[in-house]
């Protein structure tokens, strides 16, 4: 874990210290005992900083510095090369995560905790290892996080078996945690994101499970579950329920692009992909997400534009492209500390699964109704204003003309800056049809997943060759599973 992240995260350990702290005790043992030394760290503080480490992950660095260029809501001006598909392993964040899964095995280990605690922990634990196999594919699963067991190169699990293993797969997890959670007179503490509400968390996890299943259609040949969820009543019911960490406005616990150097700020443009969106729908939410260029506020005609992805600085010179006539992303992501949350899930994410499932008929439902919930969501969680006309528009209302499509941009501008969710969006249904820049790095195509971490190849080699085999290579290019 990087330092900016113990600065940033880990005041519930700090409190930990302070507060359980070994006591004194008479004879030998207060002798050779260090009374300032933690014996055991109580499941709330582990649960505080998995909750919070995790979310400000998965929207700055994974969602806000990274996916936002494979979304194609950020170009780059010059120095972002993602955005031109050099994908790299993202090692820091496959590291980080299983260190976050070790501290969620803590939890369920610890002797303070009990099965809600355990339930909460299994969540969390899906949560995780969904992001690890949709950015890798096959991973480390059913043997990972066994150092103390003396297994150091664990095998990989098939994406197939990390998803729908029906003992130990991540559906099966999430639905064995709702069901604990539903039954148990246990408590937790520690809970920033939910308030230690724990019909908040069951129906969270139901709603991931959705997501998963949504994700992995292709594959499905029964959507009963998914019937099943949708009739539940068990679902997330409104942006009260979104799975978020508020930012605060106080260090040390900020939105970290509002403490960043301005030159990493301004490195993050509006696109000409999102830009042409926002205007199709006349969409207020572009006030808010992007900033008119400073050269058209400065004309006293204030105006947005986007800028292509995939352009490096040569060839903005050559086109003649005046930067300042480029809009950066909104004041909420610059110049409010506690503009934006750090991200799991939103109530209008959920919606819009529920509208392109019944559309594509895998359950039954109004699509329609689904739609407009996760837009209204969507434009309140912003604090934008939503036109009486908006709805009825002929480019954004549900009347037989591109459904689908309609609904599947809705979605994917709704899951801005949530970690990598719009990327694995495009990737599992090709909407909105994203091209790859004219100097993109991988011959013109859209990548797929990273590549292994390197310290794979040098301690697990064995275990990385016979993944690598499988999925046919260790490419970015080389699809996950749930894409085939």
């Amino acid at each position: 874990m990087n330092k900016s992240y113990l600065n940033r995260f880990t005041f519930p350990f700090l409190l930990a210290l302070i507060l359980m702290g070994a006591a004194c005790t008479e004879g030998f043992e207060e002798i050779n005992e260090n009374p300032n030394a933690p014996e055991q760290i109580g499941p709330q503080f582990l649960l505080s900083n998995v909750i919070s480490v995790a979310a400000d992950r998965n929207t700055y660095e994974q969602g806000f510095r990274l996916a936002n260029y494979l979304a194609q809501f950020a170009a780059s001006v010059e120095f972002e090369r993602i955005d031109r598909y050099e994908m790299g392993s993202n090692a820091g964040y496959w590291n980080g995560t299983y260190r976050l899964i070790n501290d969620l095995e803590s939890i369920k280990k610890s002797p303070g905790t009990n099965e809600a605690y355990q339930a909460v922990a299994d969540i969390l634990r899906a949560y995780l290892f969904s992001q690890l196999t949709d950015m890798w594919g096959d991973v480390p699963y059913t043997d990972a996080i066994k150092a103390g067991e003396g297994n150091f190169a664990p095998a990989y699990d098939t994406q197939e078996s990390i998803y729908t293993d029906p003992q130990q797969g991540i559906l099966a997890t999430l639905r064995k945690a709702s069901e604990t959670l539903a039954a148990t007179n246990s408590r937790i503490q520690g809970d920033m994101m939910f308030g230690n509400d724990l019909n908040k968390w069951r129906r969270f996890a139901n709603s991931l499970r959705f997501r998963f299943l949504l994700r992995i259609s292709k594959r499905l040949s029964n959507f009963s579950e998914m019937q099943q969820l949708a009739d539940s009543g068990d679902l997330m019911r409104g942006n009260g329920d979104n799975a978020v960490v508020p930012y605060l406005t106080s260090a040390p616990n900020q939105w970290p692009m509002s403490q960043a150097a301005l030159g990493l700020y301004q490195e993050h443009r509006m696109t000409l992909t999102v830009d042409s969106v926002l205007r199709l729908w006349n969409d207020p939410r572009q006030n808010i997400l992007y900033k008119p260029t400073a050269a058209s506020v400065t004309a006293g005609n204030p105006q947005f534009k986007g800028l292509q992805n995939g352009l490096n600085r040569e060839t903005i010179n050559e086109r003649g492209i005046n930067l300042n006539d480029v809009s950066l992303f909104g004041a909420i992501f610059r110049d409010v500390p506690n503009g934006v949350d750090a991200q799991y899930m939103l109530y209008s994410e959920l919606q819009f699964s529920l509208a392109e499932a019944v559309e594509r008929g895998l359950i039954q439902g109004n699509a329609s109704a689904y739609y407009e919930a996760g837009i209204r969501a969507h434009f309140q969680y912003l604090r934008a204003e939503l036109p009486p006309s908006y709805l009825s528009q002929a480019s954004v209302a549900l009347n037989g003309d591109r459904n689908l499509e309609k609904i599947l941009t809705q979605k994917w501008l709704s899951l801005i800056n949530n970690g990598h969710e719009a990327w694995f969006q495009v990737r599992r249904t090709g909407i909105p049809a994203l091209k790859p820049g004219p100097d993109n790095l991988n011959e013109g195509k859209y990548p797929v997943r990273y590549f292994y971490p390197e310290s794979e190849q040098a301690v697990n080699r064995e275990n990385y060759q016979a993944a690598v085999t499988r999925m046919g290579g260790d490419d970015i290019n080389s699809k996950v599973w749930w894409e085939k």
